[in-house]
C-alpha cells in the first residue's frame, strides 16, 4: 500500500492496484512511465488492467518523456476540498503529450492530468496561472508524497516557445 499526505489530505493507493502503485512507483523515481499494450503498441492513461483499444492484458512500461501543451484546464476559486481553500486560485491542467499525437485517430492524444505549479512543486501563485492557457508549453514535475510515492504535475516549460497569447476563457 501507498499512502501519503499531499495538502493535508490523506492519499492513499491500496495494494490491490498494482498497475497505480508501479506508475507512482516510478514518478518517485523521477522517471515518467506509462504502459503500452502489446498487441496494440499504443500507451495509455491512466494505467489500466488491459488495453482500451484491444483488452489485452500484456503490457510493457514505457519512459515518456513529461512535456506537452495544454490541452484545457480548470481555474478553481471556490475549493470543495477543504485543504486546498488556502491556495485558491490554483489550476488544474489537462495536457496533451508531445508523444503519440493523434494516435490512434487524428483527433486524439495520450492527455495526462495535474495542477499547475511552480517548478519545485508548490501550487502555482496568481500571477503564474495568469501566464497559463489553452497551447502553453508545460513540463512535468513530481511532487513528493511518501516513500516510493510522488505524483506528477504541471509547471511552465520555460525553455519552449510559447504561444504570443494562449486562449484563456473570458476573466471579470
Amino acid at each position: 500500500m501507498l499512502q501519503g499526505e499531499y495538502l493535508g489530505m490523506l492519499l492513499t493507493i491500496e495494494d490491490v492496484d498494482k498497475e497505480n502503485i508501479a506508475y507512482f512507483n516510478y514518478c518517485d523515481a523521477g522517471d515518467f512511465r506509462l504502459q503500452r499494450g502489446k498487441q496494440s503498441g499504443l500507451l495509455r492513461y491512466p494505467p489500466t488492467t488491459a488495453c482500451p483499444w484491444t483488452r489485452d492484458r500484456e503490457y510493457d512500461w514505457v519512459s515518456v518523456e513529461g512535456k506537452g501543451e495544454v490541452h484545457s484546464y480548470n481555474e478553481v476559486h471556490h475549493a470543495i476540498q477543504p485543504a486546498f481553500r488556502p491556495y485558491v486560485p490554483y489550476m488544474l491542467l489537462l495536457v496533451d503529450l508531445d508523444t503519440q499525437k493523434g494516435q490512434p485517430t487524428e483527433h486524439e492524444a495520450l492527455r495526462v492530468a495535474g495542477n499547475l505549479v511552480t517548478p519545485d512543486g508548490t501550487l502555482a501563485p496568481p500571477e503564474m496561472i495568469k501566464r497559463v492557457g489553452i497551447g502553453t508549453r508545460v513540463r512535468m514535475v513530481f511532487t513528493k508524497i511518501s516513500d516510493g510515492f510522488s505524483i506528477p504535475q504541471w509547471t511552465i516549460d520555460e525553455d519552449a516557445v510559447q504561444p504570443e497569447k494562449p486562449w484563456r476563457y473570458p476573466q471579470e
